[in-house]
């Protein structure tokens, strides 16, 4: 049989109320002392009657647990409100640096527009001399930075030359050794030609005496 749902409203017998009180105050209480031995945990319960009498458990000491809720209501409350304030003074802040950091872009854009030559109607004499004075000092910063660089770029010039003499020199070098190394090689390379005395020799069959054969040779020629 399943049991129904029993709807909690208040009991209307003073009997059947103060006996259900009973049970339900040892119920509870056991339960609160189950909690703090299973749990470790600081238990304090407090209960009165109908009539005003008064039931507590607490695992410690009464008074010590109600401080201890005091101070953490305490806490939590200003953990609650701390947050709020803060955030109030940091929005109250930013709002007073964009302020001040607008002011200062304004003013850097007129400084600017001036420095073009621009907006000087409403300049006095004093504020021209020292725009003067400032646009004197900017141009001798840039000189400065341009000759600077002009005598880098000079020096890196001079250092490119004395490699470019030093390279030209020694191809010279080079140059005027390798003639003398050609000559002897093709002097050493000329075949040597043995020369020898020829001598015609005659070998002609001739007949009768060696006066006529002179003489016919002689002739021939």
């Amino acid at each position: 049989m399943v049991r129904g749902k029993t709807q909690l409203k208040r009991i209307e017998n003073t009997t059947s109320r103060q006996v259900t009180f009973s049970k339900r105050r040892k119920g509870l209480l056991k339960k609160a002392f189950e909690l703090s031995v299973l749990c470790d945990a600081e238990v304090a319960l407090i209960i009165f009657s109908p009539r005003g009498k008064l039931n507590e458990y607490a695992t410690s000491s009464m008074e010590d647990t109600i401080e201890r809720y005091k101070r953490h209501i305490k806490n939590t409350d200003q953990d609650s409100t701390m947050p709020l304030v803060d955030q109030n003074a940091q929005l109250q802040q930013l709002k007073h640096e964009a302020q001040k950091m607008a002011k200062k872009i304004e003013q850097l854009e007129t400084s600017k527009r001036k420095l073009h030559g621009e907006g000087l109607g409403t300049c006095s004499i004093q504020e021209l001399q020292k725009l003067e004075r400032q646009l004197d000092r900017s141009v001798s910063i840039i000189r400065a930075r341009k000759m600077s660089l002009y005598r880098k770029q000079i020096d890196q010039l001079k250092e490119k030359e004395r490699t470019l003499v030093a390279e030209n020199a020694m191809l010279r070098e080079k140059l005027r050794l390798e003639p003398r190394q050609i000559s002897n090689e093709d002097n050493a390379m000329v075949p040597i030609v043995e020369t020898s005395e020829v001598s015609d020799v005659e070998t002609a069959l001739s007949i009768g005496l060696p006066e006529i054969r002179n003489y016919t040779l002689f002739l021939q020629q």
